[in-house]
Order: structure tokens, then C-alpha cells, then sequence
């Protein structure tokens, strides 16, 4: 998995969670939509977990590359900003789910989903 996220709190969850599931493979981070579409072209990882907000350019500008080349790929849109416009959005440009950051315990559920 593929987690493109600024916020390193949530990152280092996110590797507490790898830690404690064994199951749960963060492969690796990027924390802006340029590294993280670099390292997805190197690495072509099962899942792009996704954060809406980043420096530069926001989430979906990273999800519509990635889908333009891959329209398969898995992205999981992981954000505390959802409404449901970006919601509409994400699902329209073929974004696999949308989540809010509280929802953790869902989080871990589509991780594990292949």
C-alpha cells in the first residue's frame, strides 16, 4: 500500500497499524501528490490510500493521473474534508471508497479487502 499523506501523525498510525497486522503492508509514504505519483509509476502498489489535502495539489488532481494511466487502480480517498461533493466527485472519477479519518476501524476493513 501506497499511503500519500502530509500529516505524519497519521502516517505513524498508519505504520502502528502495519506493526500490529501483519496483514496490513505499508510499502511505502509520500507526503505530496509529486512524490506520491513518482512512486507509484516505480512501484505500482495494490493500494493508494489518499489524502484529500495536499501541499500542492489536492488528492483528486493525484487520483485523475493515477487513474489515467491505471483505471483499475485501487485509491481509497482518506480525509477529515469530506462533504459530499468532494465525495460525488471522487466517486465519479472511479475512486474504489471515500472515508473519513474517524473511521478507523472501516479503514482497516478496506485495507484488508483485495
Amino acid at each position: 500500500m501506497l499511503v500519500v499523506e502530509d500529516n505524519e501523525d497519521i502516517r505513524f498510525l498508519l505504520n502502528v497499524l502495519s506493526d500490529l497486522h501483519p496483514d496490513i503492508d505499508v510499502s511505502s509514504e509520500a507526503t505530496n501528490a509529486e512524490d506520491g505519483l513518482r512512486m507509484w509509476r516505480e512501484q505500482r502498489p495494490d493500494l493508494v490510500l489518499l489524502d484529500y489535502r495536499l501541499p500542492g495539489r489536492d488528492g483528486l488532481e493525484l487520483a485523475a493521473e493515477i487513474l489515467a494511466e491505471k483505471p483499475d487502480q485501487r485509491i481509497v480517498l482518506f480525509s477529515a474534508y469530506l462533504d459530499d461533493r468532494t465525495v460525488a466527485r471522487a466517486e465519479a472519477m472511479g475512486i474504489s471508497e471515500c472515508i473519513s479519518k474517524d473511521q478507523i476501524g472501516r479503514l482497516l476493513e478496506l485495507i484488508r479487502t483485495k
